[in-house]
């Protein structure tokens, strides 16, 4: 008999290699099945509706219009535009006010449990309990600011309903809540081996060149990772902006009434707002699709990017 044969009635056995397969398959086989369902099906579907004219009803195959009619949606590209706005302006401003709140406690001799609290604390404020409070904290007519800077004769911009200054105005908010990022890069501080700062002031090094020449390298991967989930967040950012302009403008959503976003002047529309707006409010799932897979790939491009950046910053540095 063959090695290639086996009886009749006999299962022929599985070698070592195919049981450890095995194994390996059924130990993935939890997460490969979360990935088909809720990321590799959903993102097959929307690129196929995507293509398609889609109401929750009807289905007819449109090809690329869809596409092309993205290229003409004037309140697409201002969404995107704002959007692109607090990507380039809140994510730096929060990743280097968390840095500099997280390097002030490591210095910080006595009350550094309390200022790490009171730091973090605004962190777990559920955004819209936030939004409404800020807004009504920061208004001309109802905040306790605008009194206290009109006493000592300083200008005080109306923030939520002045186009100009609604997306500063989401930008401060963002960095009062910054205690996300203030403890990841703490943590990351703290992590820094002494050993190198001591040999650093023996050899004459100053604050500024132990900072860029220790402290930066070695955190650099959690700044990586603090910018890139800064980016994604701020690419989805929908609740703050959303609920800003609606109470600014003193809106609320009753059953039966619907509020076009973006308020005052479009200038607080977020390209979530938009997809949001354009598939459940309008019930355009198809063009929902396009603008969806829009966002993908734009959070997929700053990704790379900064992957890339804080890569050959840390070649550089080495």
């Amino acid at each position: 008999m063959t090695a290639s044969t086996a009886p009749a009635g006999r299962a022929p056995r599985l070698t070592a290699r195919s049981r450890r397969r095995l194994s390996v398959l059924a130990f993935l086989a939890p997460w490969l099945v979360g990935f088909a369902m809720f990321f590799a099906y959903p993102l097959v579907a929307t690129v196929y509706f995507s293509f398609t004219r889609y109401d929750l009803f009807t289905l007819e195959y449109t090809g690329l219009t869809n596409y092309r009619f993205l290229l003409g949606d004037e309140d697409a590209w201002r969404a995107m535009g704002n959007t692109l706005w607090l990507v380039a302006v809140m994510v730096p401003l929060r990743v280097l006010f968390g840095l500099g709140a997280a390097q002030l406690l490591v210095h910080v001799k006595r009350g550094g449990s309390l200022l790490r609290s009171v730091f973090y604390l605004p962190y777990l404020v559920p955004p819209v309990a936030a939004t409404v409070a800020f807004v009504f904290v920061f208004n001309p007519g109802t905040g306790p600011l605008h009194t206290l800077t009109e006493a000592v004769g300083l200008p005080w911009p109306d923030w939520f309903n002045d186009p100009s200054w609604s997306k500063p105005g989401l930008t401060l908010l963002g960095l009062w809540a910054v205690g996300d990022v203030m403890v990841i890069l703490l943590a990351a501080l703290l992590d820094v081996p002494r050993p190198l700062y001591e040999a650093a002031e023996i050899d004459g090094a100053g604050p500024w060149q132990r900072f860029r020449h220790i402290t930066l390298p070695t955190v650099a991967p959690v700044l990586a990772f603090a910018a890139v989930t800064g980016v994604i967040q701020t690419l989805q950012y929908f609740t703050q902006a959303m609920v800003a302009g609606k109470v600014a403008a003193g809106q609320s959503d009753q059953p039966g009434t619907q509020t076009a976003p973006g308020y005052p002047d479009g200038s607080t529309l977020t390209f979530p707002q938009w997809l949001y707006d354009e598939g459940f409010r309008q019930f355009n799932m198809g063009y929902a699709c396009v603008l969806a897979l829009v966002l993908f790939a734009v959070a997929m491009l700053f990704t790379m990017v900064l992957l890339r950046q804080f890569h050959a910053f840390a070649d550089g540095e080495a």
